[in-house]
């Protein structure tokens, strides 16, 4: 069965506001299916399953990575009613102003190949340093832009501390009409064809034009453009030397738009994950992308450490942090191969939806109550340069 453009946009805004009776119902009609929609009005929320603890988190020294994988699934979708309200930006001016405000400069520009063309921001701190300084790709989420998405994360005031260069590709609403990135179709997982091959050449148009440390370049992002990180560091390792998934999934669990959906809800095994650094921020009640789809990502790149497959240690147990305030209580596991190395975290936000993480309200899908993904985002990718090959 075919599903266009505009049926997946619908079915992506109903089930991030948690509608799902009525996504379903779109997709049923889709199908030639009976609708389902009066009966998703009389009941627009449902409660599935209950909300998972400090306790879920996962606890392993030297066990198998069966063992971690059956823990980290364990856990199932949330479709919880009362779900953290996201926040939209108050005006596109406001987020504008909030982008621009560190000092530094925003160029927008245009890149063009046979793949496609896209455009993008790229922030240029100020006080850049005469040697190469490193690169943080941003993908949005669905819905969002550059502008919307660097006000909302804060990622150029960091730029600015740490100096390195920001760039914030932006999905076209002719590829996709909610713009979000396309993620879980195969044209758009592969090496040297589609988004990927676009999003591989705006990095290396960046690097040409700027002095870039080739070691330093990194990937992230949230929801849609989360899972796009996830391909792109599965289909370029040599390029980017670790990634950041906020609310997202990974790479190879869906092939459509109906398997995109299945994985959203938890269902889906992931494919390769790469080999480079992972770092997982997820809220515990997302309604949008299941938790558990963290944990997989998790399992899959404790897979391609390639050191033990079948035993890999975790020598940072999982702590779980109850701040005071209004702050979300999170956990926090660090794992590491054989040498020591840490090869992934995993940030589970006790009580958060589908949101980044200590972000500004200026932008769109932000929880300011933290923890701060970005600054944590920013300290795992410093911590970790790629490998330079021997000569």
């Amino acid at each position: 069965m075919h599903y266009d453009i505009a049926t997946m946009g619908e079915v992506l805004d109903l089930t991030r506001a948690g509608r799902l009776t009525e996504a379903t119902a779109v997709l049923q009609r889709k199908l030639g299916g009976p609708s389902k929609t009066a009966a998703s009005r009389r009941h627009p929320t449902m409660t599935v399953s209950p909300q998972a603890g400090p306790e879920d988190s996962p606890q392993i020294s030297g066990v198998g990575l069966h063992t971690l994988r059956g823990q980290l699934q364990r856990r199932p979708a949330s479709l919880m009613s009362d779900r953290l309200p996201l926040r939209a930006p108050r005006s596109r001016s406001v987020a504008s102003e909030t982008a621009s405000a560190s000092g530094g400069k925003t160029h927008q520009m245009v890149y063009t190949d046979r793949a496609g063309s896209r455009t993008y921001h790229l922030y240029v701190p100020t006080g850049l340093a005469n040697e190469p300084a490193p690169l943080v790709v941003m993908l949005h989420g669905g819905r969002q832009d550059a502008t919307d998405f660097a006000a909302g994360t804060g990622m150029n005031d960091l730029a600015e501390e740490h100096k390195f260069l920001v760039a914030y590709p932006e999905q076209s609403s002719s590829a996709n009409t909610g713009r979000y990135w396309n993620w879980f179709r195969p044209g758009d997982q592969r090496r040297g064809t589609g988004e990927p091959a676009i999003l591989a050449g705006i990095t290396r148009q960046i690097m040409t034009d700027h002095d870039v440390d080739p070691v330093r370049v990194y990937v992230a992002g949230l929801s849609a453009g989360g899972a796009m990180a996830a391909v792109m560091v599965a289909t370029y390792p040599d390029l980017y030397a670790a990634v950041g998934v906020h609310s997202g999934l990974a790479y190879g669990t869906a092939h459509d738009v109906p398997s995109a959906f299945a994985a959203m809800r938890g269902g889906g095994s992931p494919g390769a994950a790469g080999n480079r650094p992972l770092i997982v921020f997820h809220g515990d009640r997302d309604t949008t992308v299941a938790p558990v789809n963290a944990g997989r990502q998790i399992a899959a790149r404790l897979e391609a450490t390639g050191v033990d497959t079948g035993r890999v240690d975790m020598q940072e147990a999982t702590t779980t942090h109850n701040v005071s305030g209004n702050a979300h209580p999170y956990s926090r596991s660090v794992f590491r191969d054989s040498a020591g190395e840490a090869v992934a975290e995993l940030w589970t936000i006790h009580g958060a939806a589908h949101a980044w993480s200590g972000g500004s309200s200026t932008g769109s899908y932000t929880d300011p109550r933290g923890p701060d993904a970005s600054t944590e985002m920013v300290r795992f990718f410093l911590e970790h340069p790629a490998p330079v090959a021997s000569p």
